[in-house]
């Protein structure tokens, strides 16, 4: 006997999730790689099942291309998954591909720390590899 899992369909919806546009500026220095890490302590979301809150440390690392992140938009991206019923694992793998998204670039890491509910600290880690490359 197949049982149906309380948490199907709760996240059929996160790849088309309406997000803030992530603004971005001309990188001065595309002929060369170097690496951009952000440290973001205070990003929340939504358990989708018990509908408690979340805290997320996110890790941004990645090296650009033509055109680089700009910080406060990437800080007002990240407080719209607020009010976000959303898995850890689909949180990280959500904001990676908004990043390649918006600034397409040559390798990124995104690194979702949450912290300890239930007595389980999770840490999540999606990367990216321009083709290109």
């Amino acid at each position: 006997m197949n049982k149906k899992s309380s948490y199907e369909g709760l996240q059929g919806h996160i790849r088309t999730l309406k997000t803030p546009m992530i603004e971005v500026f001309r990188n001065e220095y595309p002929d060369r790689d170097y690496t951009i890490e952000l440290d973001c302590p205070e990003c929340t979301c939504i358990c989708p099942k018990t509908g408690l809150p979340d805290f997320v440390t996110v890790r941004l690392s990645y090296v650009p291309d033509k055109v680089c992140l700009e910080l406060k938009s990437f800080k007002l991206y990240l407080v719209c998954f607020r009010d976000v019923g959303i898995f850890h694992e689909n949180l990280v793998n959500k904001i990676l591909d908004d990043v390649v998204k918006a600034c397409r670039p040559r390798q990124a890491k995104v690194e979702g720390a949450v912290n300890p509910r239930g007595g389980i600290q999770t840490t999540v880690t999606a990367e990216y590899k321009s083709a290109k490359r």
